[in-house]
């Protein structure tokens, strides 16, 4: 079954328009705004033919995003990857070192929990926008933008669409 859904994905483009990604682009703005940490939303419609044959899973395809998207190379070490896998309606977020002893594991799944209930709701862009809100809300404790501090942007705020 899961190989039809991949066969069968259609493409990223069609459920996120340009519009919808210059949207998400200024959540992600938005939410640097207010800390030091760099979010990054990754959309992917389905694994390649090899990665089925080998049985990656979402996790193992976001963490593959996340060093390819070179989201771990930040300054403070507190990158945020929030990865979708349409294919297999599954929501991953992976967070750089930094954030380990700040952001407990259960928070993240929290939020994919939320993220796929709202998905499921057929409110796709909202789900996105929300967990992108929530991550810099997260990121904010540890990370607080620093007054008078221009924003540095060492990640790209566009949503990377994959494949």
């Amino acid at each position: 079954m899961r190989w039809l859904r991949h066969l069968f994905a259609g493409s990223a483009h069609a459920r996120f328009s340009e519009a919808c990604l210059e949207r998400i682009a200024d959540a992600i703005a938005d939410g640097e705004r207010t800390h030091s940490g760099q979010v990054m939303f990754a959309v992917e419609a389905d694994l390649p033919l090899a990665a089925l044959w080998r049985g990656v899973t979402p996790r193992e395809r976001a963490e593959q995003a996340f060093a390819l998207l070179r989201t771990w190379d930040t300054e403070a070490n507190n990158g945020v990857l929030v990865y979708l896998l349409l294919a297999d309606h599954a929501i991953e977020i992976v967070a750089d070192r930094g954030l380990h002893a700040h952001v407990d594991a259960r928070q993240w799944q929290r939020l994919c929990e939320d993220f796929g209930r709202r998905q499921r709701a057929g409110e796709l862009e909202a789900a996105v926008r929300a967990t992108v809100a929530e991550v810099s809300r997260l990121l904010a404790g540890p990370y607080p933008a620093l007054p008078g501090q221009a924003r540095g942007n060492e990640l790209p705020d566009r949503p990377q669409v994959l494949g």
